[in-house]
């Protein structure tokens, strides 16, 4: 049975996966679909560092196959979510009902092991039952879902505000329609055509090119302001000093996401427009809603670009994902199936 296992910078081993016997609150899920993301990538490549040895793999979709007598709201056979983050439930946050701001929280294949195996045991309140119409490929989805709506509950933004998303990869494409999701208006901007186009076919209007008439078409978009909040994701690979340039005094900004590249903030704009900075990494404890989002149509992934591999190498699958986010931003779901 398949484990992979990083034990290093690009030594990923793949591992006899031990047999575990599954307690009273625990179910056993078999791996059907795992997402290959920049997260996993940068940890392959060692961007993001882990406590060596760990299984890597962040976003899986899979069956339980055995379910322990004291869980509940599960049984076998199910289609599962498997959690990607977890909080404490133990930090003052946590204890105050705000898990997704933890301050320890864990995210597979860093600080617990992710899912790039073929067997995972867990709690069973770690998995979450999906419906038939939230496919696999939106499921593997829902921790970017939950990021953007984490975004939007910090921002705690208004019907017609504008704000703007900085870079139009998966991730910034996802923020962009939640946003529009809760009828707060997007500004994307991008250095990828092939980005912008996407998002206006998932309905977006205001797309623009990351060139030198940004500012100009962001100010024509806003009547002549500037935007109530900005939103940077870090894979872009566009400059960080755009989002403090296009958001007005004693606005928000919000840096989300993992990059390999080391980003230098311009304090002069945070310090003369008196601006609040906020750092979004994961969506613990959002499970539940964002379901609830797909199935109201909240996120249309039909354009993404989507690979699916079923006869997969994972060193090179990895490999490859790194050469991509080296040379581009462009947005891709990589899928490995993991079942036949």
């Amino acid at each position: 049975m398949d484990n992979w296992v990083l034990k290093g910078v690009r030594n990923l081993v793949n591992e006899p996966l031990e047999t575990v016997e599954i307690t009273p609150t625990q179910v056993k899920v078999k791996v059907t679909h795992l997402l290959i993301s920049n997260f996993d990538a940068l940890l392959f490549n060692g961007d993001v560092t882990a406590q060596y040895p760990k299984t890597i793999g962040r976003f899986a979709v899979g069956l339980i196959t055995e379910v322990g007598e004291q869980c509940y709201g599960v049984k076998k056979g199910d289609r599962v979510y498997l959690e990607s983050a977890k909080s404490c439930g133990m930090c003052y946050n946590c204890k105050s009902g705000k898990r997704d701001n933890c301050d320890e929280i864990q995210i597979a294949g860093r600080d617990f092991d992710g899912f790039l195996r073929d067997f995972v045991v867990c709690e069973y309140t770690d998995v979450s039952p999906l419906p038939d119409s939230v496919d696999n490929l939106q499921a593997l989805c829902i921790e970017m879902v939950g990021i953007a709506e984490n975004i939007y509950d910090k921002l705690n933004l208004s019907a017609g505000q504008r704000v703007a998303v900085v870079g139009a990869d998966c991730l910034g494409n996802i923020i962009a329609q939640v946003l529009q999701y809760h009828k707060v208006i997007p500004i994307v901007i991008d250095n990828t055509p092939g980005n912008l186009e996407k998002v206006k076919k998932c309905g977006v209007y205001y797309a623009f090119p990351a060139d030198d008439d940004v500012i100009n078409n962001v100010m024509d978009a806003t009547s002549g302001d500037l935007c109530d909040a900005a939103i940077y994701s870090a894979s872009s690979r566009l400059p960080i000093s755009l989002p403090s340039r296009i958001v007005g005094k004693k606005k928000s900004l919000i840096l989300s996401g993992f990059t390999s590249l080391h980003c230098a903030v311009d304090a002069r704009d945070i310090l003369e427009k008196d601006l609040t900075v906020f750092g979004i990494t994961s969506a613990a404890n959002y499970t539940d809603s964002v379901i609830n989002m797909l199935l109201h149509g909240a996120v249309n992934i039909d354009f993404f670009d989507k690979e699916i591999i079923n006869d997969y190498d994972p060193v090179k699958v990895l490999s490859e994902r790194c050469e991509s986010i080296a040379s581009s931003n462009k947005g891709k779901l990589t899928v490995l199936k993991m079942i036949f």
